[in-house]
């Protein structure tokens, strides 16, 4: 999109951010806003961007400090524009071509970790939890597609009506999914997941209270001891935030190949490769899926493997690859319980097309996976590890299982948050043996039944 058409876009975008700034919330949703604008600000804006224009040959160039320089300069000079009106036209100017336009903001608050467009005008966010919808709002739905096209050239996506859906990551990392209409009926839909710029640690989610000390300083030692883990949660829930703390704790010295549709993961250390699935082509060709790259990085001599989300027949390829000398593997789920898990990846594994009894897939859900941390999103918006359980083994034809550690809720307090207790359950763990021959002693104290706040 050439630099005068975003400017073109402007005007509404810094007529919608100064109304949002004058006007009180209207009383319902069909009332209307009140106008506070001054009839001069569309001509000084007008004037803005011709000296822009004029004066700024490659915008984009510039860091961000530098254009709100020279951008505050040019308005200085008009002495007709309030000081109110100046910061905003600044800042929708520099957004515009340095950032994502009315979203930019969102995207700098580091409280915010969700932003979901429904539509050009409707703009909603998640901070510390909780969903809130803002009064940012785009020109009309061509202002909305342009600017998806420009958080899609970063990743060489695409998106158009014969591929109206897409998945792909902004430079900061961010994971963007969007889906046009007529798809999306409302109009064009953006959701827009954040992640800190500064991964979170495992001793930060226990400050947090995502879970205890004697749970982290389990999970620390299985990483290392090389169990397979499969992080378990609903959407939101934070497993890829658990996912990153725990292969914090993956040795250097060790070769580790990281496989998602859309890279997300932020691993910390040296020796990693990054692959990331690639969908069709406009003729639908060229597709590489998270199964070809799964299969793919069994010859590239991995000691370990982390596929960021396991979602259909690539399961059976990370279960062969934990049985055949990857101990050690990480990988996500979306479920809402440990034996939800074991089903989920039952289902994926026959979505593979291989015909294999159930018994047999059983029998390898068994052998392969070592634990399965189960991770919830609860009504007050925080995250929590409400069960760590190992997997035992097989009997009857069963997967059996049992909880190491669990979350017990106790209530909720007069401002809402979710209270209650972290356990052990008093179970030391069968891989324990597995893990002294490791050189990692677990402490019998760390699995009793006591409780942590």
């Amino acid at each position: 999109m050439s630099l005068r058409s975003r400017l073109n876009n402007l005007s509404n975008d810094a007529l919608e951010a100064f109304k949002a700034i004058n006007t009180p919330p209207a009383k319902t949703a069909d009332a209307p806003h009140a106008d506070y604008l001054s009839s001069q600000f569309l001509v000084i804006k007008t004037q803005v961007q011709n000296a822009l224009l004029a004066q700024i040959t490659d915008p984009e160039s510039l860091n961000r400090d530098e254009l709100m320089r020279q951008i505050s300069a040019i308005v200085d000079a008009n002495h007709q524009v309030s000081p109110l009106e100046r910061d905003v036209l600044t800042r929708s100017l520099v957004n515009e071509i340095l950032g994502f336009g009315p979203i930019q903001p969102f995207l700098d608050d580091p409280d915010i970790s969700e932003i979901m467009i429904n539509g050009y005008d409707q703009i909603y966010v998640e901070s510390r939890g909780k969903l809130i919808k803002t009064r940012a709002a785009f020109r009309d739905e061509a202002h909305v597609r342009a600017t998806l096209e420009k958080m899609l050239a970063h990743s060489g996506r695409h998106i158009d009506e014969s591929s109206p859906m897409v998945d792909a990551r902004l430079p900061d990392g961010s994971r963007l999914n969007a889906v046009l209409r007529p798809l999306a009926v409302s109009g064009d839909s953006i959701t827009i997941r954040k992640f800190a710029k500064d991964p979170f640690v495992l001793a930060q989610l226990v400050q947090m209270g995502t879970l205890s000390e004697p749970m982290a300083a389990f999970l620390k030692a299985a990483v290392a001891g090389k169990l397979n883990i499969v992080v378990s949660g609903g959407t939101g829930s934070g497993k890829t935030t658990t996912l990153n703390a725990l292969s914090a704790f993956i040795p250097s010295d060790e070769r580790i190949i990281t496989i998602e549709d859309a890279a997300e993961l932020q691993l910390q250390q040296e020796h990693k490769v990054s692959l990331e699935a690639r969908p069709p082509n406009i003729e639908g060709k060229g597709a590489i899926t998270i199964r070809d790259l799964v299969r793919n990085a069994l010859r590239m001599r991995p000691d370990r493997i982390i596929v960021g989300e396991v979602r259909g027949g690539e399961a059976l390829d990370m279960l062969q690859a934990m049985n055949t000398g990857h101990e050690g593997s990480l990988t996500t789920v979306h479920a809402n319980s440990p034996r939800d898990c074991l089903s989920r990846i039952e289902t994926m594994v026959l979505m593979a097309g291989v015909d294999l009894p159930l018994a047999a897939i059983r029998t390898q859900i068994a052998s392969a996976i070592d634990l399965i941390v189960q991770q919830s999103r609860l009504l007050d918006g925080s995250r929590k590890i409400v069960q760590i359980t190992e997997v035992v083994g097989i009997e009857s034809g069963v997967i059996t299982t049992q909880d190491l550690f669990q979350f017990d809720q106790t209530g909720v307090s007069e401002d809402g948050k979710i209270m209650g207790r972290f356990h052990g359950n008093g179970i030391r763990p069968r891989a324990a043996e597995r893990m002294h021959a490791q050189g990692i002693d677990l402490p019998a104290t760390l699995f009793s039944g006591g409780d942590y706040t």
